[in-house]
């Protein structure tokens, strides 16, 4: 069966996604390394009906990036992406502490035993650790009172050697999720969803502080591959405030014409089959049919679906927001 994949979605330029108020105080600024939240990259199985559905080649591309031919299809890889940023991040962070003598920290909080919350709150450890930048956990019991997580947060906040906050979701549902996230100080908030960082994102002129993870290495992985995204077409499959949102406000941003299809949407396959950009980010296996992609669209997956096969995940969002840590250490240092 012929399939598209655009791979694991990868982190940002400080010139396109660094913050504009931070670039400006920043003497060292550089790229971040955002960590991912409940949102990988998955292939999108295409039927035998599909035909020549294809992507713009890279502008550059790597010299060892697999692009494999499927059907006419070109597929990103994502993960050769996101090794050469964390080689870029752990260069910076090294000179960071080397010139001003503060080392970038990132502290998790994970509630529960979710075997997939466990496990990527492990690989942002690992994300840390692999570019030199320090990692706090605090794991908590399911039955833990919200009184609980919301100390640890106003720790978290006033604690100097701590840049950037990362609440695991899903919170157990007897927490309330807004109240936690609206905790995490704005200057922390590496993942993007406070409610002021997601209203500037919204807003016409405004810059926010940082954004999601996942939908900014999608639109990170659309640059870095040469895919314009201007005057296009988008369509992004799913609604949700943690990744189908602001994909959708950042394609915006970037004067695509946008299509949000959700669970309450009428003929979603009319709607994608005109798209020249498509995100799928909802937890369906096999919703994106052959048949819904006309012939040179470009697709990005990014949800996670229970599958046959072993899907790694992904190294882009990983590596997407210890950078942004590294922003707040040089905007607080420059």
């Amino acid at each position: 069966m012929p399939s598209m994949v655009f791979g694991e979605c990868s982190t940002s330029t400080a010139s396109r996604l660094f913050p504009m108020s931070l670039r400006k105080d920043a003497a060292i600024l550089v790229r971040r390394l955002s960590l991912p939240r409940r949102s990988r990259a998955s292939m999108v199985p295409l039927s035998s009906k599909t035909l020549a559905v294809g992507a713009a080649a890279p502008t550059s591309p790597p010299p060892s990036a697999s692009v494999a031919i499927e059907a006419c299809a070109k597929v990103i890889d994502g993960k050769y992406i996101a090794k050469q940023i964390r080689d870029e991040i752990s260069a910076e962070v090294s000179r960071m502490k080397e010139v001003i003598g503060v080392v970038p920290g990132l502290a998790v909080i994970l509630v529960g035993d979710r075997k997939d919350s466990a496990t990527y709150v492990r690989n942002k450890k690992k994300a840390c650790e692999s570019v030199g930048i320090n990692s706090f956990e605090v794991h908590l019991p399911t039955d833990s009172k919200e009184e609980d997580v919301l100390k640890f947060i106003s720790g978290f906040n006033d604690d100097p050697s701590v840049h950037g906050i990362l609440v695991q979701l899903p919170l157990p549902s007897h927490m309330n999720e807004q109240s936690i996230l609206n905790a995490v100080t704005i200057e922390k908030d590496v993942d993007g969803f406070h409610p002021l960082n997601i209203g500037r994102l919204a807003m016409r002129g405004r810059e926010p502080l940082f954004v999601p993870c996942t939908p900014k290495g999608c639109i990170e992985l659309l640059h870095r591959y040469g895919v314009g995204i201007k005057g296009k077409r988008a369509v992004v499959i799913g609604r949700s405030n943690i990744v189908g949102m602001p994909a959708a406000l950042l394609l915006q941003r970037e004067d695509a014409t946008i299509s949000i299809v959700h669970s309450r949407t009428q003929n979603p396959e009319e709607i994608t089959r005109e798209a020249d950009i498509i995100i799928a980010a909802v937890g369906q296996a096999n919703m994106v049919r052959g048949t819904w992609i006309k012939p040179g669209a470009v697709i990005i997956d990014v949800g996670i679906n229970p599958v046959e096969v072993t899907c790694k995940l992904s190294h882009f969002t990983i590596t997407s927001c210890v950078a942004h840590v590294l922003s707040i250490v040089q905007g607080q240092f420059a």
